[in-house]
């Protein structure tokens, strides 16, 4: 693996297997699509509606205990709060059978006296439904935004395969939230825009190198050319991704619950990510005519 790093030319033929890697996109973004519209996603508190109770303890409290007690709540999440390990998040749906009021009693019935309960706030529908219409707002605007940087930085074409590759991710992300039945709240929102962001700077390095190779291999085939960038910036592809999931990982098994969403977004993202950059965002250009976007150059290497 590590020959991957040295300092030497690569020859990989990634493009040989586009049609492939875009039939199993294909086949993934299917499956995605048919799991939100089937199954749907599990929304957290955020975006149905619930309620948040905050309880401290004068001792250290027993998680998994506060768990198994108050495992009669319907889409039950609980999460530490603070450095001592005396106080606790708790957040529930109310259902049928139950109002918020009469929720709030019971986990504080059911916690009993060790617990006092020092903050408990309503959710409503209509500001889950808010957030949701926000939430879909916002990511748009970033893509948006981002299809505009790279336009203007680049060319429409370079554009379009970027936004299209970020489009990929998303949906596939989402759907693994959905096939799964994962909590989806808006901390996996704010994990989306992150990876929204980290899948663009990974595609504008190649796409550099891209248009750099246009620029100075006047007479290669377009084919030779998005090999070419994509062998150079492999091992930096690689090395990037690597470190990136070391530090998720880390943060998927530690972070406990508050940030288990945000993790696994962030996860599958740099996976999707670093594949979609490879194998969808490069041999997108294929489509268009990317040679007449290469100025004229007065390095010319004659190949």
């Amino acid at each position: 693996m590590f020959k991957l790093f040295a300092k030497k030319e690569l020859k990989i033929d990634f493009l040989k297997t586009y049609k492939l890697a875009f039939a199993f996109s294909a086949l993934l973004l299917i499956v995605a699509i048919a799991s939100f519209f089937i199954k749907g996603l599990d929304y957290g508190i955020d975006f149905e509606g619930g309620v948040s109770i905050e309880a401290t303890s004068e001792q250290p409290i027993d998680m998994e205990k506060v768990r198994q007690s108050l495992g009669f709540l319907n889409g039950l999440t609980i999460q530490s709060a603070g450095l001592e390990g005396t106080t606790i998040m708790i957040q529930a749906k109310p259902d049928e059978t139950q109002t918020s009021a009469v929720l709030i009693n019971r986990v504080r019935e059911t916690l009993g006296a060790d617990f006092q309960i020092t903050q408990a706030e309503v959710v409503g529908p209509s500001v889950g439904q808010e957030l949701k219409e926000k939430s879909l707002l916002a990511t748009v605007l970033a893509l948006l935004a981002i299809s505009v940087y790279i336009w203007f930085r680049f060319e429409w074409p370079f554009a379009i395969g970027c936004m299209l590759s970020l489009v990929h991710d998303l949906i596939i992300v989402v759907g693994f939230f959905a096939f799964f039945g994962w909590d989806f709240d808006m901390v996996v929102v704010a994990g989306l825009l992150s990876l929204a962001g980290y899948d663009c700077n990974d595609t504008i390095v190649t796409y550099d190198r891209i248009r750099e190779n246009l620029r100075k291999y006047r007479r290669m085939s377009v084919d030779e050319i998005l090999n070419k960038s994509i062998n150079e910036t492999f091992s930096r592809t690689i090395l990037t991704s690597l470190t990136t999931l070391s530090v998720i990982v880390v943060l998927l098994f530690v972070g406990g619950e508050a940030l288990e969403g945000f993790s696994l977004a962030m996860l599958l993202g740099t996976v999707f990510g670093t594949y979609s950059s490879i194998y969808i965002a490069v041999p997108l250009l294929r489509y268009f005519n990317i040679r007449l976007l290469a100025q004229p150059s007065t390095e010319e290497n004659k190949i």
